[in-house]
């Protein structure tokens, strides 16, 4: 596990950039954090990572449950906040994009109740002030515990050597 202080959306876009520039076909990402704790803008900076260009601007899909962007991999986001049921997923397919071969992006995840794959990059996000965010990086299996040993990152969450 690691933690890390963003004091800024744009410390935490970097963040998202740095993971998304490890992530590889298959990958999972949930994200777990109340409202406003930056979820949608940590997937903001993976899309960026993933060479989403800035004309597809990552926003959150909490009415229609995913949005689909097309980077070096597909980058599948769902936003479950409006899940009435885990079975609701079954509409959407959302096996074939766990388990497919673009990069998956939840948020909201805990609402999945069992329906996250075992491996898979846990991200928790907590306010620590207004603007300030611990957010924390818990690898659930060994592709992801590398991908965590990968960053490069101070505490504050920059890319070592780099404002």
């Amino acid at each position: 596990m690691k933690a890390i202080l963003s004091k800024s959306t744009s410390q935490t876009r970097a963040l998202g950039r740095e993971i998304g520039r490890y992530l590889n076909k298959g990958d999972v990402v949930g994200l777990v954090g109340e409202l406003g704790t930056g979820k949608t803008v940590l997937v903001q900076g993976m899309a960026s990572g993933l060479g989403v260009g800035i004309k597809n601007y990552v926003r959150s899909p909490s009415f229609i449950l995913l949005n689909i962007y097309q980077g070096r991999l597909p980058l599948y986001h769902f936003d479950l906040y409006r899940l009435d049921s885990p079975d609701d997923l079954e509409e959407i397919n959302y096996t074939e994009y766990v388990y497919g071969d673009g990069i998956t992006a939840i948020e909201w995840a805990e609402s999945l109740k069992g329906a996250l794959p075992a491996e898979h990059l846990k991200i928790e996000l907590f306010h620590h002030s207004q603007q300030a965010r611990i957010i924390k990086l818990i690898p659930r299996g060994s592709r992801y515990k590398k991908l965590v040993n990968k960053l490069e990152l101070d505490t504050d969450g920059h890319r070592k050597g780099k404002q």
